[in-house]
């Protein structure tokens, strides 16, 4: 395959994606969305909390690592959309890249991207800072905020995620 038609094929597909509007990440902007992601934060907390055996710093912990591998997988790590409306115009891109149709700095993206520093503040906090807590929920929480940058949009690393060419 040529440069020339790789590029054809990312143009019909750009075009294809802003014909409709996209189901599978519409529902980010919604109401209640940005508060549905605090209660399921206070519900992992909850779960955790409830444990026996659990100290509340270690809950804390859990719930960083929890949400924040829970996040990056449902922004990161899946592609395509589950419905079959969009004709195969978001298959290889991930919910990240489909949110408010890849513009960067939305305010939804904002608050997304907020959300993890906010969570691990407070884990860190609660913990009292000690260094294995702290540095485990900031290594996850980095990982999951350089998903996020910019600089990382359509960006695969070791070939994950990447688009299956199926024309020869």
């Amino acid at each position: 395959m040529t440069l020339a038609s790789m590029y054809k094929l990312d143009y019909i597909q750009m075009c294809d994606q802003h014909a409709q509007t996209n189901l599978n990440s519409s529902w980010v902007n919604d109401k209640g969305a940005w508060m549905t992601n605090v209660i399921i934060i206070f519900l992992i907390k909850f779960f955790y909390g409830i444990i026996p055996g659990i100290s509340q710093e270690l809950s804390w912990t859990l719930t960083t690592l929890t949400y924040n591998v829970g996040s990056y997988i449902m922004f990161h790590v899946v592609t395509g959309v589950p419905f079959e409306f969009s004709q195969g115009a978001y298959d290889g891109i991930t919910l990240w890249e489909q949110i408010d149709g890849g513009v960067q700095f939305t305010a939804t993206r904002k608050y997304l991207t907020t959300v993890p520093i906010v969570l691990f503040f407070v884990s860190s906090h609660y913990t009292n800072y000690a260094p294995a807590s702290f540095f485990l929920s900031l290594i996850v929480t980095i990982i999951s905020l350089i998903a996020k940058l910019p600089l990382m949009h359509q960006v695969r690393l070791f070939d994950i995620n990447q688009k299956i060419d199926t024309e020869l």
